[in-house]
């Protein structure tokens, strides 16, 4: 699971939560993260159950944001956690259903205090300033994202206002796994987003 490049993130999407896991499936891309804010739980709950059933069957790991009890009782994959969230060591405990625990991280103390935890992989974030968190992390940039995937243990996810634009640069900085929101949710054709972003990767 070391390299897999794309891991698509899908928030307000222009289209659909369904059209754009649909177009992730398509276009093979290993992990697709439900994350809906200040929604209420049956909605997220439905929209879960609608997504694990497009992915199941398929390579494409389906993982929940920040709840790993939505997370284990609509059959996902994994949990992706925050900082505040349940601590991982937790999590496992309460939800063995769950296989996969990702984490984000946002400086270099994270990433080492991480490696504690043997998360399955790590957000590295955000490397560009994103709109998409109300209160968002500091910025990154290239060089730190670079020394902190270099001290991840695990695979390492750089995420935040990455877009086509921006990924040979990201690339080139060392990162082999990238996430992205808004390159592929505000499209009005998400299958030919990812594939641009894939093509890029080559």
């Amino acid at each position: 699971m070391k390299n897999f490049g794309l891991y698509l993130v899908i928030t307000d999407p222009a289209t659909s939560y369904e059209t754009c896991a649909e177009a992730a499936v398509r276009a093979g891309v290993r992990f697709v993260q439900l994350r809906m804010k200040h929604t209420p739980r049956e909605r997220i709950v439905a929209t879960a159950k609608n997504l694990r059933a497009i992915t199941a069957g398929t390579p494409t790991l389906f993982i929940v944001n920040d709840d790993p009890e939505i997370a284990a009782e609509t059959g996902a994959d994994g949990v992706h956690l925050g900082q505040s969230d349940l601590p991982i060591p937790v999590a496992r405990e309460r939800f063995p259903s769950l296989k996969i625990f990702g984490l984000s991280t946002h400086s270099l103390a994270q990433v080492e205090a991480a490696c504690k935890l043997a998360p399955d992989y790590i957000g590295v974030g955000p490397v560009y300033a994103t709109p998409t968190k109300e209160i968002p992390d500091a910025t990154l940039g290239l060089e730190t994202m670079q020394k902190m995937i270099a001290a991840a243990p695990c695979p390492a996810v750089a995420i935040g206002g990455i877009d086509a634009f921006r990924l040979p640069d990201v690339l080139r900085a060392g990162a082999r796994n990238f996430a992205v929101v808004r390159a592929v949710c505000r499209a009005s054709a998400p299958y030919a987003a990812i594939r641009r972003l894939q093509e890029i990767v080559g």
